[in-house]
């Protein structure tokens, strides 16, 4: 039996997966979380009642008003002997892919995936096993071969802040960072991307597909 933790902003969302979840027999829900610091509350109670953890947590990576998903990828992923992180997302871009996978993510899919290949990943995860939906492969590959600029997951992670209108104290905050810290990646990220302010930061981001549009 595959113990799954389903972590999504969207209720509707989250009954349909636990409705997914609890058809097959193979797989057992074992919670639901609306966002990132609700997640990492569970298994902390779980961990407390001397339950065990998930084999898999279904991770959304974009939660309104609460911690996204890859910072609680990140977290889940530094626990002693941690459950694998399984992304669903309606995110494809090469930021969003790279930063989800530095922060240790096992999969990727996308939300569009039928149910078996989403039934059939989350086997693979608990097993171990790295699981990427095709665009997602072809993406990846794509960067590859393309030679884009890189950017790191933090910066990746800044630059689409930027692109959504937050000023640096607010991004310094949304991170749980230092201002400071803040402006010593934006010049990290003006160098890779050769530019030298925040607007022309975004349109080469943009163009180059490290971020979505706002």
């Amino acid at each position: 039996m595959i113990r799954v933790l389903l972590v999504d902003d969207h209720p509707v969302v989250r009954r349909g997966l636990r409705a997914l979840v609890d058809d097959m027999p193979e797989l057992t829900a074992v919670g639901e979380a609306g966002d990132g610091a609700e997640a990492l509350r569970l298994l902390a109670e779980l961990e407390q009642r001397g339950e065990a953890r998930p084999d898999v947590v279904l991770m959304d990576l974009q939660m309104t008003g609460g911690m996204h998903g890859v910072e609680a990828t990140r977290r889940i992923t530094a626990l002693p002997d941690p459950p694998a992180v399984l992304i669903l997302t309606t995110y494809s871009t090469d930021a969003d892919i790279l930063t989800a996978v530095e922060a240790g993510a096992t999969g990727y899919l996308l939300k569009d995936a039928p149910p078996e290949l989403l039934v059939a990943a989350v086997q693979s995860a608990a097993r171990g096993e790295t699981v990427l939906a095709p665009p997602v492969a072809a993406r990846l590959l794509g960067r590859v071969r393309a030679g884009r600029p890189s950017l790191s997951p933090r910066e990746a992670e800044i630059l689409q802040l930027l692109a959504e209108g937050l000023p640096n104290r607010q991004i310094s905050k949304r991170l749980f960072i230092s201002e400071a810290t803040v402006k010593t990646h934006l010049v990290h990220i003006y160098e890779k991307l050769k530019v030298d302010s925040r607007t022309a930061a975004i349109a080469a981001g943009l163009a180059n597909g490290l971020i979505r549009p706002a």
